[in-house]
């Protein structure tokens, strides 16, 4: 937990960067039961239409044990435990890279999270430093659910503090596909009720998908799903403390894009709605209330799983007030494009033709 700083307080003021050292170990506070509750509350919040995450009956013929937590949806709820020992102090999240969605998050299920410091690197202002942790998600029998690698840039308590002995880690580019887990048996599949007759066969490498539909986000529904997730970051609920910051105003958590992203990835890849595996991931640019998302995939490889499975893994490009079926991606040079707001490369699984 977050070391208590200040003399006489008993509220916690968060890590800043000095704090943190390779390999400790945080156990993060609170345990979250889920209910269905929360799960009807994230489809409304995200407007998620996945069969297998919307019908119990469906669920349960693809190979689940019944209506269960989005993946996303569990790992929004391990990232929030997070956020008060990680990032409260934080200036933004970075990045995401080699997450493992390893076992369903079923109603009644109880979540707590601890993450483990593999590394630091103190930036050149002296003011910050970012901070990589490896986290993971455990339910009430011990169980890990997920774990994945996310790096920070926190503030510094005082820039006169001496810089740490750099330790950064290596991470793969992407989970092998030999060592994607959990993926449904998917051998009972009813088309007609999923959105979508496309199988893991009708999807080529290189294939780039626009997904056509718009969401704009509104300040009461940013702030209802960070709190479901207990994200605690002040950037995202303190209007009057973000005056003085660099926007001025309240940010979105970036989690909120990313799950709706996926959402309006349901018109083109309807079929496609178990995540397996986080590759990568990068918040590119920041969102404001009443900014609108729209997305589009790129089909980066595709392997096969099973005689009923496989797996697509795909890049999701989420944008800002502009048509997705512009693809504006990164430049020649490597810059991302104007108006991008996120970049997130994962693995999903999809049944294969019957």
């Amino acid at each position: 937990m977050a070391k208590n700083l200040k003399t006489g307080t008993k509220s916690n003021p968060g890590n800043f960067f000095e704090d943190f050292k390779p390999g400790e170990t945080l156990v993060h506070p609170t345990p979250q039961t889920v209910t269905e509750g929360d799960l009807a509350l994230y489809r409304a919040l995200t407007g998620n239409r996945y069969a297998q995450y919307s019908s119990a009956e469906f669920a349960k013929g693809a190979g689940l044990p019944g209506l269960t937590a989005d993946p996303l949806h569990a790992f929004h709820i391990v990232f929030g435990k997070t956020v008060p020992d990680i990032s409260l102090n934080a200036v933004a999240n970075l990045g995401y890279a080699d997450g493992h969605i390893l076992r369903p998050v079923l109603p009644g299920d109880t979540l707590r999270a601890e993450s483990q410091v593999i590394g630091v690197k103190e930036n050149s202002n002296g003011k910050t430093g970012v901070v990589w942790v490896r986290t993971k998600g455990v339910n009430q029998r011990g169980e890990d659910v997920l774990n994945y690698v996310r790096w920070v840039m926190v503030n510094k308590r005082d820039a006169a503090s001496p810089a740490p002995v750099e330790v950064v880690p290596s991470l793969p580019a992407a989970v092998a596909a030999s060592d994607l887990s959990g993926a449904l048996e998917m051998k009972s599949w009813p088309f007609d009720q999923s959105g979508s007759r496309h199988v893991y066969e009708d999807y080529e490498i290189g294939e780039k998908i626009d997904h056509a539909d718009g969401m704009t986000i509104q300040e009461a529904e940013h702030q209802i799903a960070t709190r479901l997730y207990q994200n605690t970051a002040k950037v995202h609920f303190d209007f009057h403390g973000q005056k003085q910051s660099r926007f001025g105003k309240r940010l979105i958590y970036g989690g909120v894009v990313i799950s709706i992203a996926r959402s309006l990835a349901f018109n083109g890849l309807a079929n496609a709605g178990q995540v397996l595996a986080i590759n990568a991931g990068s918040h590119v640019s920041p969102l404001f209330a009443w900014d609108t998302i729209y997305a589009w995939s790129e089909v980066l490889d595709k392997a096969e799983l099973s005689e009923t499975a496989g797996a697509l893994r795909l890049r999701l490009v989420a944008v800002k007030d502009q048509p997705s079926g512009l693809f504006a991606y990164k430049d020649a040079n490597g810059k991302y494009a104007d108006g991008v707001l996120l970049d997130f490369d994962y693995w999903a699984a999809i049944p294969r033709a019957r």
